[in-house]
């Protein structure tokens, strides 16, 4: 039997990625059903800053928001933004995803203001839009430089004025840590040339 891994076509990974992203937005909106229905008992587990308790909250923030308008501010951008990252192979991108989130919430729990909660997936789409602007360029993949540009010229008005200070209710915080996170990832597990292409889980 040989030991090399099968080759995956390009529709095999699409398709791998959109079961994913599917599935992702479809736990979030799931976990604030239940929240509604528990009275927001999940709320609690957002993240309080400098509480050493509140650190196991950490990876439970990230799929949790706080009523269904936020979920649905979410939505969208996840699901796209994921989509297109999780393309380069989902080992990968939940390596990516696993480093934003665990850095996002490091970030938020130690110079988020005293007394908030904070929930939500947005550290990480914040996250996952700087990796996808930066990873073509750092592998120097043609595509992945015009993927980055696309989705620049789509949501960066939008991450720039996610990152305001002034909004009222808003972790600008945690959007920051994600963004710089994600360009991190770019960085850190960034494919080799000589690198074969992951197959798809």
């Amino acid at each position: 039997m040989s030991g090399t891994c099968p080759q995956w076509s390009r529709g095999d990974r699409a398709m791998a990625a959109a079961k994913l992203m599917a599935g992702w937005v479809a736990l979030l909106w799931l976990l604030e059903v239940i929240d509604v229905a528990a009275g927001h008992a999940l709320d609690e587990y957002g993240i309080v800053p400098r509480i050493p308790s509140e650190l196991a909250d950490i990876l439970p923030a990230a799929f949790l928001h706080f009523g269904f308008a936020h979920v649905a501010a979410n939505s969208v951008p996840l699901l796209v933004l994921g989509f297109l990252a999780a393309l380069g192979g989902i080992r990968r991108f939940l390596a990516v995803c696993a480093l934003i989130v665990v850095a996002d919430g490091l970030g938020v729990w130690l110079i988020s203001p005293a007394h908030t909660n904070t929930a939500g997936a947005s550290g990480l789409i914040f996250g996952l839009f700087g990796y996808l602007v930066v990873s073509g360029f750092v592998e120097r993949r043609p595509l992945g430089v015009l993927v980055g540009v696309l989705v620049a010229a789509v949501w960066g008005g939008s991450i720039l004025a996610g990152l305001a200070p002034t909004q009222s209710g808003i972790s600008w915080q945690g959007h920051l840590i994600g963004l710089a996170a994600g360009v991190t990832a770019a960085f850190l597990l960034r494919r080799r040339p000589a690198e074969p292409r992951e197959p798809v889980l």
